[in-house]
């Protein structure tokens, strides 16, 4: 079972790993021992340890242009009749939704959602979302403009 990890369970060399993963994603342990002047056994017993911490997980985030996703959404919804996690259940169900969020506030509920143009919009995936039981309203805003797509928060020092 994993335990939490904090910043104070890495230490300089588990840094070091981490961002040359950050920087190469593919980066192979022989690269990244060679470049830390470690063995490969050190680096690949480190990435175990941090992963089943749950301090790190790998993982490849893909840049939706290039899967032809040119239009996309954020979604506020308004529950009524049910619990706001039975509904983002539902919307998760959704293929062209990427995330659902509970949230504070007057709306319960985000979902980001990807399409590949406008007209597939108008092909029925608002309509799947509003027709979801318990869904009130949404509020859609449409993201003219990505200034900042980053999954590598966390430890840094």
């Amino acid at each position: 079972m994993a335990t939490d990890a904090t910043d104070s369970s890495f230490d300089d060399l588990d840094m070091r790993i981490v961002a040359m993963l950050k920087e190469n994603g593919r980066a192979t342990n022989r690269d990244i021992a060679k470049a830390l002047n470690v063995t490969r056994t050190t680096v690949a017993s480190r990435i175990a340890r941090m992963t089943e911490s749950g301090g790190l997980r790998i993982v490849a985030a893909a840049d939706f242009a290039a899967y032809g996703y040119d239009v996309l959404l954020a979604i506020a919804v308004s529950v009524e009749g049910r619990e706001p996690e039975e509904v983002a259940e539902d919307l998760a169900q959704l293929p062209e939704v990427f995330a659902v969020h509970l949230v504070t506030g007057p709306r319960p509920l985000e979902i980001l959602l990807a399409a590949h143009d406008v007209h597939e919009l108008s092909g029925g995936v608002i309509e799947g979302i509003s027709n979801i039981d318990g869904i009130r309203d949404i509020d859609v805003g449409v993201v003219t403009d990505i200034t900042k797509y980053q999954f590598d928060v966390g430890i840094s020092r």
